[in-house]
C-alpha cells in the first residue's frame, strides 16, 4: 500500500500530531506480534479518524473490522458525550490481544466490542449511526454498505478504507484480480449513489468519504 511519495508521507506524518502513549504501544505490538500488521491504521490515517470523530462528534459509530482496536479507539476519542463505538470482527484469536488494550483504555467503557460475521450482527443492531467504517474483506464491502446505508441518518458518514488498495485501481492495463474488482465495483456503486455524496482521499492505502444527504 506504500503507493504515495514516501518523503511526502514522511513530511505529513511528521506535521501531524503525535498519537497517544497507548496508541504507539498498540501499534508498536501490532507490529511484534501479530500477522499482516499493515492492516493497522497506524499514526497518520488514525489522526485522521480521530480528527473526523471530532469534527462530526458522533453518538454512534459502527466500525465494520475491528483488527487489533487502533482505529477503534481513534474514533472514541471524539464522541459525544454518552457516545459509543461498535465494533466488529470476526477473527477470535485476536480477542485477547485486542481487549487487552480496550481495557488500558479511557474509553473502554464507550467501545463495544463483538465478534461474529458483520454480516449477521448489524441486522440485529437497533442503532442509528452517525458513522461508519468500513475496513473489513474487500468482497463484502458492497454488502455492508447495503446493510448500513439505510441505517445512517441523514447528514451521517461512511468511510470506507483500501479503496485505493495500493493503487491497483488505477493501473488501467493491469491484470485486475478479484479483490482489485470488488474495489473498482464498490468505487463506482457509490460514484453513482444519488442519496450520496463523496471523496476519494488518496490518505495511506485510500479513504472513500461518504456523506448521506
Amino acid at each position: 500500500m506504500y503507493f504515495i511519495d514516501q518523503e511526502i508521507e514522511a513530511y505529513s506524518e511528521v506535521h501531524t500530531s503525535p498519537e497517544s502513549d497507548l496508541l504507539k504501544r498498540l501499534n508498536r505490538q501490532t507490529h511484534v506480534k501479530i500477522l499482516h500488521p499493515r492492516m493497522l491504521s497506524g499514526h497518520f490515517q488514525g489522526r485522521m479518524l480521530s480528527m473526523i470523530s471530532w469534527m462530526v462528534r458522533p453518538k454512534v459509530v459502527l466500525e465494520i473490522g475491528t483488527y487489533t482496536g487502533y482505529s477503534a479507539l481513534c474514533f472514541a476519542e471524539g464522541l459525544a458525550e454518552g457516545g459509543k463505538v461498535i465494533t466488529m470482527d470476526i477473527k477470535a484469536e485476536l480477542e485477547p490481544f485486542v481487549r487487552e488494550f480496550l481495557d488500558q483504555s479511557d474509553y473502554k467503557n464507550q467501545i463495544d466490542y463483538r465478534l461474529g460475521n458483520a454480516r449477521d450482527l448489524i441486522p440485529d443492531l437497533d442503532e442509528v449511526f452517525d458513522i461508519v467504517f468500513i475496513d473489513a474483506d474487500k468482497p463484502s464491502y458492497s454488502t455492508y454498505y447495503d446493510l448500513t446505508i439505510d441505517r445512517v441518518r441523514p447528514g451521517g458518514w461512511i468511510i470506507a478504507d483500501n479503496v485505493l488498495w495500493s493503487g491497483k485501481v488505477a493501473q488501467a492495463n493491469a491484470k485486475i484480480d478479484k479483490d482489485t474488482q470488488h474495489l473498482l465495483d464498490f468505487n463506482a456503486k457509490i460514484q453513482k449513489d444519488d442519496r450520496v455524496e463523496n471523496i476519494l482521499l488518496p490518505i495511506r492505502d485510500g479513504l472513500m468519504v461518504v456523506r448521506k444527504k
